[in-house]
Order: structure tokens, then C-alpha cells, then sequence
């Protein structure tokens, strides 16, 4: 019988958590013929990344997986022979007494944030032992072959070559978004949390000596942008210039649709977990705007994985691409830490593909999942 898989998902930053959980569901059972359940809380979250699900279905199954609406009050079900309890969700306790009450305990798993510190090597696969005897392992996704890796599908490089070295499919994918590139333009993805820097940044790529064009999925930074604007609101469709800047508001898109928004871009400004993976795996310069938290924890976050990703550029690229990433997450002023990056630019491009390629040699998150379980039986 196939192994069976457990996996739940409380949805707190918008689509960070549920983003995550789903692609590891789908590649779980494309690529290991895995038997997935997927618990989410909020199927409406769930439906924006899969635009055929329905938020009122108790259970509905998709690509392969089972995906169930987490209730307020527990129902009982058969535990799985994993549990990956996500970023630290807490299971329902009737469901951790059932999980003990097996002939073989079930493996569990809290699958933690990703994170560049220093410290998740030495963490990552620990045990904590729990009440009713059991023990929970922790899973630390990671950039080092002493972690548990990054979400990636097997095929996925291969496919990002592909689709980058065919101009057709790029306007081909752009128009069924309604985007017709213009000659020259330098085209920008912007996915963030509201965010003070923005305006300024703005101003840099309206002033650009190059056109640019800015592609933004309907989100959080919407009003952001609409601010700076002089606009009440911004939907999907809308279109508006200033300077050498075009602003173009896109409708929430597909997982497998925003990847491919990634690699058809020239740069992309992401956010939190899921879309900041996606984008290294663009092989294309990003932006990384971290999930704000208490006390500025996350920008020791910020801080080692740019002194990783740094080591491949030179003094002076790394300077400005410094500058840049840490004037974004404190809202500071982007204007000179851009104008910077303009003349690094082959530099920032290289290294990207690079990066690129050095992660994919590394055994990706969901076979290094299941390895783990095979080395637990």
C-alpha cells in the first residue's frame, strides 16, 4: 500500500502557508505516489491558487490530492503514517491521541520556515518529545545539503529553460494575460506586502532611461500603488503610464501561471516563502520583502541569506544589492540603491542563473521528506 500523508495548514499569511503545503501535496503524489490529504482552514485562499475547487466542499480532490476544510470541531478520521503539521499549525488534540493509539506511531513532522540562518543546520530533523510518547521531528527547509532543501519539481528547470529560450511561448503566455511587451521595456514583476519604499522606487523607474514595464498581481501593494497613482483604487486590466513607466494590475493568477509570469520577467520583486523560492528558480535578479515580524526578527533572516547569495557577486554589485534589499524591508528610500544595480546589471543576471543551478543540485524538499520517512521505518 501506498505510504499515506497528513499534512495541515493553518492560512496566515495570505497565501505564503497554503502556497507551500499545496505544491509540497501535489509534487508528494505526482513524483513519490504518495496517498495525500491536504487540511486547509480557509478553502477560499486554497481556491485562489486553484481555480477549480470549490470553498464550500467538505472534501474535494485535485491533481491527486485529497484536500479536506480543516473544521472547528474535530471530526474523527484514520491517521496518517506521516503528519506534517505546517509551520507550526497545532494539530487538533483527538487527532494527536489517535496518532498514538497506532499499532506503529505515525511520523511527525513540523515543517518550519525557510530560513538561512546559520543555526537550521544543527536544528533541522531534531527530535521533541511529546506527550502520549510521541515525538515530533523538526523539518527546516534550507539552502545547504544539511537541511531539508527547497520546494522543486524535477522537470521544473528544465521547463524554465525551455520556455525562456522560446520568444514565442513568452508572448504567447504575456497576451493570455493581456500584457503586449513593448520594444525594449525592461519588464518587472512586483508581488509585496504594503510596503513605505515603494513610492520611491517608483520615482526611480518612471525617471529610467529605459522603458519599463511594472506587472502587478492583484494584492496587498495594490493600494500601495494606487496611492502613488493618485487613484482611489486599481483593478485587474487597468493600465496607466508615468514616464517611462507602465503600471499594469494582472488578476491573481494560478501557481503554475506565476511561475511562468517569473520567468518571462526581467526582474521580480517577491514576498514571503513561496513566491521568494519560485523566483530563484527564475534564474532572473529579485527583490525579496520579508514577512514583518516582532522585535525585527526577520531581518537577521534578510541578513544570512544575503550573506549567502552574496558570496557569488563582487564587492561592489554585492554593496548595491545590499543596500537595495534592506532599504525595501525597512522602508527606506530606493532611488540610489537602484541607479546602483543598473550598472551591476550582467553581474545580478549571472549570478541569478547561477544561484539557480547550485540550489538544483541539492536534493529538493519533497524527496528529502520522503527519504527522511524512509529512514525513520
Amino acid at each position: 500500500m501506498r505510504p499515506t500523508w497528513d499534512i495541515f495548514c493553518r492560512v496566515i499569511d495570505n497565501y505564503g502557508d497554503i502556497g507551500v503545503t499545496w505544491r509540497l501535496a501535489r509534487q508528494l503524489v505526482a513524483e513519490h505516489d504518495q496517498a495525500v490529504r491536504l487540511w486547509v482552514d480557509d478553502p477560499r485562499a486554497f481556491c485562489r491558487l486553484c481555480p477549480q475547487a470549490n470553498s464550500q466542499d467538505a472534501m474535494q480532490i485535485h491533481q491527486g490530492v485529497a484536500v479536506h476544510q480543516w473544521p472547528s470541531e474535530w471530526q474523527p478520521v484514520s491517521t496518517a503514517d506521516v503528519v506534517i503539521e505546517a509551520f507550526g499549525c497545532e494539530l487538533p488534540d483527538a487527532y494527536v491521541d489517535a496518532m498514538a493509539q497506532r499499532a506503529r506511531s505515525s511520523l511527525w513532522l513540523n515543517l518550519e520556515y525557510l530560513s538561512a540562518e546559520t543555526w537550521v543546520d544543527g536544528c533541522h530533523g531534531l527530535p521533541s518529545l511529546q506527550p502520549r510518547g510521541l515525538h515530533k521531528f523538526f523539518f527546516f527547509p534550507g539552502f545547504t545539503p544539511r537541511t531539508g532543501g527547497l520546494l522543486r519539481e524535477n522537470e521544473l528547470i528544465a521547463q524554465r529553460q525551455r520556455f525562456q529560450q522560446d520568444p514565442a511561448a513568452r508572448v504567447a503566455f504575456l497576451k493570455h494575460l493581456g500584457v503586449t511587451p513593448e520594444p525594449n521595456a525592461r519588464l518587472i514583476s512586483l508581488f509585496a506586502y504594503e510596503n513605505p519604499a515603494l513610492a520611491s522606487w517608483l520615482e526611480a523607474l518612471a525617471n529610467s532611461t529605459q522603458p519599463v514595464q511594472l506587472l502587478v498581481p492583484e494584492g496587498r501593494i495594490i493600494a500601495d500603488l494606487a496611492r502613488w497613482l493618485g487613484l482611489d483604487e486599481l483593478a485587474p486590466g487597468d493600465l496607466h503610464r508615468r514616464d517611462a513607466l507602465t503600471v499594469q494590475v494582472l488578476p491573481f493568477v494560478s501557481q503554475d501561471d506565476y511561475d511562468r509570469l517569473l520567468w518571462s520577467c526581467d526582474f521580480n520583486a517577491v514576498r514571503g516563502e513561496d513566491s521568494f523560492v519560485r523566483a530563484q528558480w527564475a534564474g532572473r535578479p529579485l527583490l525579496w520583502q520579508l514577512y514583518p515580524q516582532q522585535q525585527e526578527a526577520h531581518l537577521d533572516k534578510l541578513d544570512a541569506f544575503l550573506t549567502r547569495y552574496g558570496k557569488g557577486l563582487s564587492v561592489t554589485t554585492n554593496a548595491a544589492l545590499q543596500a537595495q534589499w534592506q532599504a525595501w524591508n525597512r522602508g527606506e528610500d530606493m532611488q540610489a540603491s537602484w541607479q546602483a544595480l543598473q550598472h551591476a546589471w550582467p553581474e545580478l543576471s549571472a549570478e541569478a542563473e547561477n544561484w539557480c543551478q547550485q540550489q538544483a543540485e541539492q536534493t529538493n524538499m519533497a524527496a528529502a521528506l520522503v527519504q527522511f520517512y524512509l529512514n525513520w521505518l
